[in-house]
Protein backbone atom coordinates (compact mmCIF):
# COMPACT_ATOMS: atom_id res chain seq x y z
CA UNK A 1 0.00 0.00 0.00
CA UNK A 2 1.29 3.49 -0.35
CA UNK A 3 1.40 4.63 2.86
CA UNK A 4 3.33 1.60 4.07
CA UNK A 5 0.32 -0.15 5.87
CA UNK A 6 0.16 -3.84 3.95
CA UNK A 7 2.56 -6.03 6.06
CA UNK A 8 3.11 -9.07 4.84
CA UNK A 9 2.83 -11.92 7.79
CA UNK A 10 6.18 -13.79 8.01
CA UNK A 11 6.53 -17.16 9.82
CA UNK A 12 8.64 -16.39 13.74
CA UNK A 13 10.43 -20.02 12.44
CA UNK A 14 11.93 -18.54 9.39
CA UNK A 15 13.01 -15.64 11.94
CA UNK A 16 14.29 -18.03 14.22
CA UNK A 17 16.83 -19.37 11.42
CA UNK A 18 18.32 -16.26 10.84
CA UNK A 19 15.65 -14.47 9.03
CA UNK A 20 14.75 -10.84 8.95
CA UNK A 21 11.12 -9.27 8.83
CA UNK A 22 11.65 -6.41 6.26
CA UNK A 23 9.78 -3.18 7.06
CA UNK A 24 7.12 -4.26 5.09
CA UNK A 25 6.23 -7.86 6.61
CA UNK A 26 4.93 -8.42 10.02
CA UNK A 27 5.20 -11.33 12.59
CA UNK A 28 1.85 -12.41 14.62
CA UNK A 29 0.32 -9.33 16.69
CA UNK A 30 0.84 -11.10 20.00
CA UNK A 31 4.50 -10.76 18.82
CA UNK A 32 4.35 -7.52 16.71
CA UNK A 33 2.82 -5.82 19.99
CA UNK A 34 5.88 -7.33 22.34
CA UNK A 35 8.37 -5.87 20.12
CA UNK A 36 6.57 -2.70 20.09
CA UNK A 37 6.89 -2.62 23.63
CA UNK A 38 10.54 -2.82 23.67
CA UNK A 39 10.38 0.12 21.37
CA UNK A 40 8.82 1.50 24.48
CA UNK A 41 10.92 0.96 27.31
CA UNK A 42 14.23 1.80 24.69
CA UNK A 43 13.24 5.27 23.76
CA UNK A 44 11.14 6.15 27.09
CA UNK A 45 14.56 7.20 29.17
CA UNK A 46 15.68 10.24 26.97
CA UNK A 47 12.74 10.77 25.73
CA UNK A 48 11.18 12.35 28.87
CA UNK A 49 14.16 13.17 30.36
CA UNK A 50 14.94 15.67 28.07
CA UNK A 51 11.30 17.62 28.14
CA UNK A 52 12.18 17.84 31.85
CA UNK A 53 15.27 19.58 31.44
CA UNK A 54 13.91 21.80 29.06
CA UNK A 55 10.88 22.86 31.78
CA UNK A 56 8.64 21.01 29.07
CA UNK A 57 5.66 19.01 30.11
CA UNK A 58 7.33 15.16 30.26
CA UNK A 59 3.67 13.52 29.43
CA UNK A 60 2.59 15.67 26.62
CA UNK A 61 6.14 15.13 25.22
CA UNK A 62 5.74 11.26 25.41
CA UNK A 63 1.98 11.86 23.84
CA UNK A 64 3.48 13.85 21.39
CA UNK A 65 5.88 11.56 20.13
CA UNK A 66 3.81 8.66 19.66
CA UNK A 67 1.90 11.11 16.92
CA UNK A 68 4.86 12.10 15.34
CA UNK A 69 6.29 8.65 15.06
CA UNK A 70 2.58 8.10 12.90
CA UNK A 71 3.35 11.28 11.01
CA UNK A 72 6.62 9.91 10.13
CA UNK A 73 5.57 6.47 9.01
CA UNK A 74 3.03 7.99 6.82
CA UNK A 75 5.31 10.00 4.97
CA UNK A 76 7.97 7.80 4.37
CA UNK A 77 5.66 5.21 3.06
CA UNK A 78 6.61 2.58 5.61
CA UNK A 79 10.33 2.40 4.33
CA UNK A 80 12.45 3.87 7.27
CA UNK A 81 11.05 1.95 10.30
CA UNK A 82 12.21 4.27 13.08
CA UNK A 83 10.82 5.81 16.36
CA UNK A 84 10.57 9.59 16.70
CA UNK A 85 11.43 10.65 20.56
CA UNK A 86 12.66 13.64 22.02
CA UNK A 87 15.45 15.72 20.41
CA UNK A 88 18.22 16.69 22.33
CA UNK A 89 19.66 19.11 20.02
CA UNK A 90 17.38 21.84 20.97
CA UNK A 91 18.52 21.69 25.09
CA UNK A 92 21.18 23.89 24.69
CA UNK A 93 19.55 26.88 22.59
CA UNK A 94 16.40 26.31 25.21
CA UNK A 95 18.53 27.05 27.96
CA UNK A 96 19.83 30.38 26.63
CA UNK A 97 16.12 31.30 25.67
CA UNK A 98 15.20 30.53 29.12
CA UNK A 99 18.07 32.30 30.73
CA UNK A 100 16.94 35.76 28.77
CA UNK A 101 14.81 38.06 30.99
CA UNK A 102 10.86 37.06 30.48
CA UNK A 103 10.86 34.39 28.77
CA UNK A 104 8.46 31.97 28.72
CA UNK A 105 7.79 28.17 27.58
CA UNK A 106 5.67 29.40 24.82
CA UNK A 107 8.57 31.34 23.63
CA UNK A 108 10.32 28.13 23.43
CA UNK A 109 7.95 26.27 21.64
CA UNK A 110 7.49 28.78 18.84
CA UNK A 111 10.91 28.45 18.02
CA UNK A 112 10.95 25.16 17.65
CA UNK A 113 7.71 25.26 15.95
CA UNK A 114 9.80 27.40 13.37
CA UNK A 115 12.75 25.00 13.75
CA UNK A 116 10.16 22.11 12.56
CA UNK A 117 9.41 24.11 9.62
CA UNK A 118 12.59 24.64 8.60
CA UNK A 119 13.84 21.00 8.93
CA UNK A 120 10.83 19.89 6.59
CA UNK A 121 11.58 22.49 4.23
CA UNK A 122 15.37 21.00 3.78
CA UNK A 123 14.13 17.35 3.77
CA UNK A 124 11.81 18.88 0.40
CA UNK A 125 14.93 20.41 -0.91
CA UNK A 126 16.98 17.33 -0.41
CA UNK A 127 14.09 15.07 -1.81
CA UNK A 128 13.82 17.42 -4.99
CA UNK A 129 17.49 17.91 -5.56
CA UNK A 130 19.28 14.65 -4.36
CA UNK A 131 21.01 13.78 -0.75
CA UNK A 132 23.71 15.36 -3.16
CA UNK A 133 22.95 18.84 -2.05
CA UNK A 134 23.29 18.14 1.87
CA UNK A 135 27.03 17.49 1.47
CA UNK A 136 27.96 20.54 -0.40
CA UNK A 137 26.16 22.91 2.02
CA UNK A 138 26.72 20.78 5.16
CA UNK A 139 29.97 18.39 4.64
CA UNK A 140 30.58 16.09 7.85
CA UNK A 141 33.41 18.44 9.37
CA UNK A 142 31.18 21.16 9.92
CA UNK A 143 28.41 18.87 10.41
CA UNK A 144 30.40 17.09 13.13
CA UNK A 145 31.39 20.85 14.35
CA UNK A 146 27.86 21.83 14.98
CA UNK A 147 26.65 18.84 17.21
CA UNK A 148 29.78 18.79 19.10
CA UNK A 149 29.19 22.57 19.81
CA UNK A 150 25.72 21.77 20.73
CA UNK A 151 26.86 19.00 23.54
CA UNK A 152 29.62 20.58 25.01
CA UNK A 153 27.34 23.94 25.72
CA UNK A 154 25.61 22.02 27.71
CA UNK A 155 28.00 21.31 30.58
CA UNK A 156 27.25 24.33 32.69
CA UNK A 157 23.42 23.20 32.89
CA UNK A 158 24.48 20.36 34.78
CA UNK A 159 27.56 22.00 36.32
CA UNK A 160 25.08 24.64 37.94
CA UNK A 161 21.22 23.02 37.89
CA UNK A 162 21.67 19.08 38.17
CA UNK A 163 24.68 18.38 39.60
CA UNK A 164 24.35 20.58 42.72
CA UNK A 165 20.80 19.48 43.78
CA UNK A 166 22.69 15.90 44.76
CA UNK A 167 26.13 15.54 44.13
CA UNK A 168 26.55 11.97 45.55
CA UNK A 169 23.43 10.95 44.03
CA UNK A 170 24.42 12.47 40.70
CA UNK A 171 27.80 10.45 41.15
CA UNK A 172 26.39 7.50 41.79
CA UNK A 173 23.77 7.51 39.29
CA UNK A 174 26.12 8.51 36.40
CA UNK A 175 28.62 5.27 37.26
CA UNK A 176 25.71 3.23 37.61
CA UNK A 177 24.74 4.70 33.74
CA UNK A 178 28.65 4.03 32.65
CA UNK A 179 28.95 0.26 34.10
CA UNK A 180 25.32 -0.74 32.36
CA UNK A 181 26.43 0.78 28.94
CA UNK A 182 29.58 -0.83 28.83
CA UNK A 183 29.31 -4.02 31.27
CA UNK A 184 25.95 -5.29 29.36
CA UNK A 185 25.92 -5.30 25.29
CA UNK A 186 22.73 -6.35 23.40
CA UNK A 187 18.72 -4.70 24.42
CA UNK A 188 20.58 -4.04 28.54
CA UNK A 189 23.00 -1.69 27.42
CA UNK A 190 20.76 0.53 25.30
CA UNK A 191 18.25 0.73 27.75
CA UNK A 192 20.95 1.88 30.11
CA UNK A 193 19.22 5.17 30.82
CA UNK A 194 16.13 4.03 31.56
CA UNK A 195 17.79 1.25 33.95
CA UNK A 196 19.97 4.26 35.86
CA UNK A 197 16.30 6.12 36.11
CA UNK A 198 15.15 3.91 37.94
CA UNK A 199 18.26 3.05 40.08
CA UNK A 200 18.79 6.96 40.87
CA UNK A 201 15.27 7.13 42.05
CA UNK A 202 15.26 4.41 44.49
CA UNK A 203 18.49 5.47 45.60
CA UNK A 204 17.30 8.79 46.37
CA UNK A 205 14.16 7.15 48.15
CA UNK A 206 16.69 4.86 50.42
CA UNK A 207 18.91 8.07 51.43
CA UNK A 208 15.40 9.44 52.36
CA UNK A 209 14.22 7.13 54.52
CA UNK A 210 17.51 6.29 55.97
CA UNK A 211 18.86 10.21 56.72
CA UNK A 212 15.96 11.98 56.05
CA UNK A 213 15.95 15.48 53.92
CA UNK A 214 18.93 17.28 51.92
CA UNK A 215 19.51 20.74 51.99
CA UNK A 216 20.25 22.22 48.61
CA UNK A 217 19.56 24.98 45.66
CA UNK A 218 16.75 23.48 43.63
CA UNK A 219 16.86 24.29 39.72
CA UNK A 220 15.89 27.46 39.24
CA UNK A 221 16.96 28.56 43.00
CA UNK A 222 18.65 30.85 44.37
CA UNK A 223 18.88 29.70 47.78
CA UNK A 224 19.54 26.76 49.35
CA UNK A 225 16.56 24.41 50.76
CA UNK A 226 15.93 21.73 53.15
CA UNK A 227 13.58 19.16 50.72
CA UNK A 228 13.10 15.25 49.85
CA UNK A 229 14.95 13.99 47.35
CA UNK A 230 12.03 12.32 45.80
CA UNK A 231 8.80 14.83 46.18
CA UNK A 232 5.96 12.62 45.14
CA UNK A 233 3.72 15.08 46.88
CA UNK A 234 1.89 15.42 43.74
CA UNK A 235 1.66 11.66 42.37
CA UNK A 236 -1.62 10.98 44.71
CA UNK A 237 -3.14 13.73 43.81
CA UNK A 238 -3.38 13.01 39.97
CA UNK A 239 -5.67 11.60 37.77
CA UNK A 240 -4.60 8.24 36.21
CA UNK A 241 -6.57 9.31 32.46
CA UNK A 242 -6.84 12.73 31.09
CA UNK A 243 -5.06 14.57 28.49
CA UNK A 244 -2.01 16.95 30.26
CA UNK A 245 -3.06 19.89 31.89
CA UNK A 246 -3.09 23.63 30.80
CA UNK A 247 -0.09 25.82 31.21
CA UNK A 248 -0.47 28.16 34.21
CA UNK A 249 1.06 30.35 36.59
CA UNK A 250 1.36 28.48 40.45
CA UNK A 251 1.28 30.33 43.59
CA UNK A 252 4.81 31.72 43.32
CA UNK A 253 4.38 33.11 40.34
CA UNK A 254 6.28 30.57 38.77
CA UNK A 255 5.53 28.59 35.27
CA UNK A 256 3.93 25.02 35.54
CA UNK A 257 3.65 24.02 32.08
CA UNK A 258 1.22 21.90 30.73
CA UNK A 259 -0.18 22.00 26.96
CA UNK A 260 0.37 25.46 25.31
CA UNK A 261 0.32 27.39 22.14
CA UNK A 262 2.83 28.71 20.83
CA UNK A 263 4.34 32.41 20.68
CA UNK A 264 7.04 33.86 18.16
CA UNK A 265 10.37 35.35 19.40
CA UNK A 266 13.28 36.86 16.69
CA UNK A 267 15.57 36.05 19.34
CA UNK A 268 14.60 32.96 20.69
CA UNK A 269 13.96 32.02 16.77
CA UNK A 270 17.14 32.37 15.82
CA UNK A 271 19.05 30.68 19.16
CA UNK A 272 17.30 27.29 17.73
CA UNK A 273 17.82 26.92 14.45
CA UNK A 274 21.50 25.84 14.93
CA UNK A 275 19.89 22.50 16.04
CA UNK A 276 18.37 22.05 12.61
CA UNK A 277 21.59 21.48 11.51
CA UNK A 278 22.16 18.53 14.04
CA UNK A 279 18.91 16.90 13.25
CA UNK A 280 19.96 16.90 9.45
CA UNK A 281 22.84 14.76 10.70
CA UNK A 282 21.29 12.97 13.61
CA UNK A 283 18.60 11.81 10.56
CA UNK A 284 20.70 11.35 8.10
CA UNK A 285 23.18 9.30 9.70
CA UNK A 286 19.74 6.81 11.30
CA UNK A 287 18.47 6.51 7.52
CA UNK A 288 21.78 5.27 6.52
CA UNK A 289 22.40 3.04 9.25
CA UNK A 290 18.95 1.27 8.73
CA UNK A 291 19.66 1.30 4.90
CA UNK A 292 22.50 -0.90 5.98
CA UNK A 293 20.86 -3.42 8.35
CA UNK A 294 17.90 -3.53 6.43
CA UNK A 295 20.00 -3.57 2.52
CA UNK A 296 17.23 -1.20 1.15
CA UNK A 297 18.53 1.73 -0.91
CA UNK A 298 16.62 4.78 1.46
CA UNK A 299 18.20 7.56 -0.38
CA UNK A 300 15.14 8.11 -2.77
CA UNK A 301 13.24 8.66 0.79
CA UNK A 302 16.02 10.37 2.96
CA UNK A 303 14.33 13.78 1.96
CA UNK A 304 10.90 12.40 3.09
CA UNK A 305 12.31 11.22 6.22
CA UNK A 306 14.23 14.56 7.10
CA UNK A 307 10.69 16.47 6.33
CA UNK A 308 9.20 14.34 8.64
CA UNK A 309 11.12 14.87 11.69
CA UNK A 310 10.26 18.61 10.67
CA UNK A 311 6.41 18.54 10.71
CA UNK A 312 6.51 15.73 13.40
CA UNK A 313 8.47 18.73 15.57
CA UNK A 314 6.38 21.39 14.09
CA UNK A 315 3.10 19.48 15.20
CA UNK A 316 4.62 18.80 18.85
CA UNK A 317 5.62 22.33 19.52
CA UNK A 318 2.13 23.37 18.05
CA UNK A 319 0.19 22.36 21.21
CA UNK A 320 3.60 22.85 23.60
CA UNK A 321 5.52 19.72 23.25
CA UNK A 322 9.20 19.02 22.52
CA UNK A 323 11.17 18.53 19.13
CA UNK A 324 11.40 14.74 17.78
CA UNK A 325 14.04 13.01 16.32
CA UNK A 326 14.84 9.68 15.28
CA UNK A 327 15.76 7.47 17.75
CA UNK A 328 19.20 5.23 17.75
CA UNK A 329 18.43 3.51 20.90
CA UNK A 330 15.19 2.09 18.61
CA UNK A 331 17.41 1.37 15.50
CA UNK A 332 19.89 -0.97 18.09
CA UNK A 333 16.37 -2.85 19.07
CA UNK A 334 16.42 -3.71 15.65
CA UNK A 335 19.58 -4.42 15.05
CA UNK A 336 19.44 -6.64 17.98
CA UNK A 337 16.24 -8.81 17.32
CA UNK A 338 16.49 -8.39 13.21
CA UNK A 339 12.90 -7.53 13.37
CA UNK A 340 12.37 -3.97 10.65
CA UNK A 341 8.45 -4.02 10.67
CA UNK A 342 7.00 -0.46 10.76
CA UNK A 343 3.93 -2.70 12.76
CA UNK A 344 5.75 -2.96 16.00
CA UNK A 345 6.93 1.07 15.44
CA UNK A 346 2.77 1.64 14.98
CA UNK A 347 2.28 -0.26 17.88
CA UNK A 348 4.97 1.44 20.24
CA UNK A 349 3.82 4.88 19.37
CA UNK A 350 -0.14 3.55 20.33
CA UNK A 351 1.78 2.76 23.82
CA UNK A 352 3.42 6.06 24.03
CA UNK A 353 0.09 8.07 23.25
CA UNK A 354 -1.83 5.91 25.78
CA UNK A 355 1.74 6.92 28.50
CA UNK A 356 0.36 10.48 27.13
CA UNK A 357 -3.29 10.25 28.30
CA UNK A 358 -2.21 10.02 32.01
CA UNK A 359 -1.61 12.12 34.53
CA UNK A 360 -0.16 9.67 36.71
CA UNK A 361 2.75 9.19 34.61
CA UNK A 362 3.01 12.74 34.10
CA UNK A 363 3.40 13.90 37.85
CA UNK A 364 5.87 10.28 38.44
CA UNK A 365 7.90 11.59 35.54
CA UNK A 366 7.74 14.93 37.26
CA UNK A 367 9.12 13.81 40.70
CA UNK A 368 12.96 12.42 39.09
CA UNK A 369 15.18 13.78 41.63
CA UNK A 370 17.16 16.41 40.16
CA UNK A 371 20.76 14.69 41.32
CA UNK A 372 19.26 11.76 39.09
CA UNK A 373 19.15 14.00 36.14
CA UNK A 374 22.49 15.31 36.96
CA UNK A 375 24.18 11.96 36.54
CA UNK A 376 22.37 11.21 33.47
CA UNK A 377 22.67 14.40 31.83
CA UNK A 378 26.76 14.27 32.69
CA UNK A 379 27.01 11.05 30.14
CA UNK A 380 24.48 12.84 27.96
CA UNK A 381 25.08 15.58 26.77
CA UNK A 382 29.29 14.47 26.70
CA UNK A 383 27.95 11.83 24.43
CA UNK A 384 26.11 14.43 22.13
CA UNK A 385 29.43 16.16 21.81
CA UNK A 386 31.49 13.12 21.43
CA UNK A 387 28.87 12.42 18.34
CA UNK A 388 30.37 15.06 15.84
CA UNK A 389 33.83 13.77 16.95
CA UNK A 390 32.49 10.60 15.57
CA UNK A 391 30.89 12.33 12.28
CA UNK A 392 34.63 13.30 11.71
CA UNK A 393 36.23 9.88 12.44
CA UNK A 394 33.48 8.09 9.77
CA UNK A 395 33.93 10.62 7.30
CA UNK A 396 37.81 10.85 7.36
CA UNK A 397 37.90 14.57 8.47
CA UNK A 398 41.61 15.67 7.93
CA UNK A 399 42.24 18.37 10.70
CA UNK A 400 45.91 18.90 8.97
CA UNK A 401 44.35 20.48 6.46
CA UNK A 402 43.47 24.45 7.69
CA UNK A 403 39.91 25.12 5.84
CA UNK A 404 38.57 21.89 8.64
CA UNK A 405 41.15 23.06 11.58
CA UNK A 406 40.88 26.94 11.72
CA UNK A 407 37.00 28.04 10.84
CA UNK A 408 35.83 24.80 12.77
CA UNK A 409 38.19 25.61 15.80
CA UNK A 410 37.12 29.32 15.97
CA UNK A 411 33.26 28.17 16.05
CA UNK A 412 33.33 25.11 18.69
CA UNK A 413 34.99 27.45 21.33
CA UNK A 414 32.87 30.52 20.27
CA UNK A 415 30.00 27.77 21.07
CA UNK A 416 31.19 25.70 23.85
CA UNK A 417 32.55 28.80 25.95
CA UNK A 418 28.87 30.83 25.30
CA UNK A 419 31.08 33.63 23.59
CA UNK A 420 28.59 36.79 23.22
CA UNK A 421 28.50 39.58 20.29
CA UNK A 422 26.21 42.50 21.03
CA UNK A 423 24.70 42.94 17.08
CA UNK A 424 22.35 45.82 18.74
CA UNK A 425 20.88 46.83 22.04
CA UNK A 426 18.52 44.37 21.32
CA UNK A 427 20.00 41.60 19.77
CA UNK A 428 22.78 39.72 20.80
CA UNK A 429 24.25 36.50 19.32
CA UNK A 430 25.92 34.09 21.33
CA UNK A 431 26.96 30.36 22.31
CA UNK A 432 25.28 27.84 20.20
CA UNK A 433 23.81 29.95 17.30
CA UNK A 434 26.94 32.40 17.09
CA UNK A 435 29.31 29.24 17.18
CA UNK A 436 27.75 27.61 14.22
CA UNK A 437 27.52 30.87 12.04
CA UNK A 438 31.22 31.35 12.28
CA UNK A 439 31.66 27.47 12.10
CA UNK A 440 29.75 27.17 8.27
CA UNK A 441 30.23 31.09 6.79
CA UNK A 442 34.48 30.50 8.27
CA UNK A 443 34.14 27.11 6.62
CA UNK A 444 33.09 28.34 2.75
CA UNK A 445 35.16 31.31 3.11
CA UNK A 446 38.05 29.22 3.76
CA UNK A 447 36.80 27.07 0.71
CA UNK A 448 36.83 29.94 -1.56
CA UNK A 449 40.20 31.81 -0.57
CA UNK A 450 42.01 28.48 -0.08
CA UNK A 451 44.77 26.90 -2.22
CA UNK A 452 42.89 24.19 -4.96
CA UNK A 453 44.79 21.54 -3.49
CA UNK A 454 43.44 22.09 0.10
CA UNK A 455 39.70 22.72 -1.30
CA UNK A 456 39.79 19.73 -3.34
CA UNK A 457 39.76 17.51 -0.67
CA UNK A 458 38.30 19.12 2.75
CA UNK A 459 34.94 17.85 2.65
CA UNK A 460 35.39 14.98 4.80
CA UNK A 461 35.16 11.89 2.56
CA UNK A 462 37.56 9.26 2.39
CA UNK A 463 39.14 9.37 -0.96
CA UNK A 464 41.84 7.59 -2.58
CA UNK A 465 44.44 9.70 -4.51
CA UNK A 466 47.58 7.80 -6.49
CA UNK A 467 48.89 5.37 -3.87
CA UNK A 468 47.77 7.32 -0.81
CA UNK A 469 44.32 7.14 1.15
CA UNK A 470 43.45 10.66 2.17
CA UNK A 471 41.44 9.95 5.50
CA UNK A 472 41.88 7.37 8.38
CA UNK A 473 42.07 4.62 6.20
CA UNK A 474 45.84 4.87 5.41
CA UNK A 475 47.00 4.58 9.17
CA UNK A 476 49.09 6.89 8.59
CA UNK A 477 48.44 10.65 10.10
CA UNK A 478 48.34 13.62 7.37
CA UNK A 479 49.46 15.79 9.75
CA UNK A 480 52.96 14.05 9.47
CA UNK A 481 52.56 13.35 5.63
CA UNK A 482 54.19 16.12 3.50
CA UNK A 483 52.10 17.86 1.03
CA UNK A 484 48.42 16.93 0.71
CA UNK A 485 46.61 14.52 -1.53
CA UNK A 486 46.57 15.15 -5.16
CA UNK A 487 50.20 16.86 -4.35
CA UNK A 488 53.49 15.77 -6.10
CA UNK A 489 55.65 16.09 -2.64
CA UNK A 490 53.60 13.83 -0.50
CA UNK A 491 55.50 11.31 1.01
Amino acid sequence: MALGLGWKVKDAAEVAAGGVVAPDERLSWGKTVGLGAQHVVAMFGATFVFPLIMGLNAQLAIMMSGIATILFLLIVQGKVPSYLGTSAAFVGAVAAIRAQEGATSADVTGAILVAGLVLAAVGLLIHVAGPSILHKVLPPAVTGAVVMLIGFNLAPVVANIYWPQDQWVALATMLFTVVVAVAFRGFIGRIAIFLALIFGTALSWLLDTVSGPITSVLGGATEATEHLRWNTAGLGDAAWFGLPAKTMMGADGKEIVGWHFPSFSMTAIILVIPAVIALVAENTGHVKAVAEMTGHDLDPVMGRAIAGDGIGTAVAATFGGSPTTTYAENIGVMAATRVYSTAAYYVAAAVAILFGLSPKFGALVASIPGGVLGGITVVLYGMIGLLGAKIWKENGVDFANPINLVPLAAGIVIGIGDVKMKVSDDFTLSGIALGTIVAIAGYHLARVIAPSELREHADGTALAVGDYVYGDADQIDDLYQDGYPGSTDRK
